[in-house]
């Protein structure tokens, strides 16, 4: 009952602290989906955290954080992990132990060469769930990819253009159309930062309406961003106290974004993913050609881009902190005696 309780004080808040001793006080299956975007080990700087640590005690560490993500994940929840291929083979030989695997979600985010390899070219995404049938999953789309140049379809449907899904295609496991932030006007004073239509495409697929997130790495708040436009729960975790100030004040100006009644992924005023049994209502909100031939050569639009925001129900409070009496050097929680 106390760590009902306790769970209870975090919904919707983003507490300050060490991830480990957070969710271990979270009673098991308690939430419906937990994202981690650890820090990767790269020697990359951040605000009060430089992130090199020894091979071994790095993953040992993971281990820690993996185990509790899935121990509070519901039977019917999910477990995405960010990261590079590099730890994702390690995370993913360790999942497979606890949890039982879905995809491995390769987005299109390119790095820079790094001495005799090849380019890296994409991040992925672990995705893991608890049970074998009974897990939460909704078809999702995407808009169909066109031509800069022309604006035809690239995808050659041949003699069945009238089967075109007018908005666009199933989603693949790979994602061309969502890349990294790289202009600094989107930029917040992190090393990091995801896209947020990225998190939101995550959760559209694999929540409905209410449930709840966990992230034991926010940093300036994109998950729980994602969440709040589109109206689910979150518990946020950042031992920054800089990052969980980003955090809660960009969630005091965020809103739900619908159109017709259904939960949608925006990017730069574009709708970039709906699930697809949602379509029909949302469908109206659009110009779109009747002929598949148009269709084929002219995208659809939305009328007048009116997309409907609205103030949530959810209220935000502006910190709850959870600070723990203990010497604390990293994002959101490493050092090497926090048992």
């Amino acid at each position: 009952m106390q760590n009902r309780k306790y769970f209870d004080s975090l919904i919707n808040k983003v507490a300050i602290g060490n991830c480990l001793e957070i969710m271990r006080k979270i009673p098991d299956g308690s939430v419906d989906v937990t994202f981690a975007d650890p820090p990767f080990n790269l020697k990359k700087k951040y605000n009060s955290y430089y992130d090199k640590h020894e091979v071994e005690k790095y993953l040992s560490w993971c281990k820690e954080w993996l185990y509790e993500m899935v121990r509070i994940t519901k039977p019917t929840g999910t477990i995405f992990v960010h990261n590079i291929p590099k730890w994702l083979i390690y995370f993913g030989s360790y999942l497979n132990e606890v949890a039982i695997f879905r995809h491995w979600i390769a987005w299109d985010a390119m790095g820079s060469p790094l001495g005799k390899t090849l380019l890296p070219n994409h991040y992925g995404v672990l995705y893991y769930v608890k049970s074998d049938k009974d897990y939460k999953f909704h078809d999702i789309r995407m808009l169909h990819k066109r031509c800069r140049a022309c604006g035809y379809i690239l995808k050659d449907y041949g003699g069945k253009k009238d089967q075109m899904h007018k908005f666009g295609p199933i989603i693949p496991d790979v994602w061309t159309d969502i890349h990294r932030i790289r202009h600094k006007k989107r930029r917040d004073e992190h090393p990091c930062q995801l896209p947020v239509h990225l998190l939101e495409r995550l959760l559209i697929m694999s929540t409905d309406e209410g449930d709840i997130v966990l992230d034991p790495f926010i940093g300036t708040g994109t998950t729980a961003i994602a969440a709040k436009r589109l109206g689910r729960k979150f518990i946020g975790i950042d031992i920054d106290p800089k990052y969980v100030e980003i955090t809660n004040r960009k969630l005091a100006e965020t809103e739900s974004t619908m159109i017709n009644g259904c939960y949608v992924s925006i990017f730069l005023d574009n709708v970039t993913t709906v699930r697809s049994k949602d379509w029909d209502k949302i469908k109206e909100a659009f110009t779109i050609p009747h002929d598949p031939f148009e269709l084929e050569k002219r995208e659809i639009k939305l009328r007048d881009k009116k997309i409907k925001k609205i103030k949530p129900k959810i209220i935000i409070e502006e910190q709850c902190s959870l600070l723990f009496p203990m010497t604390i050097r990293r994002h959101s929680t490493f050092h090497l005696n926090h048992k």
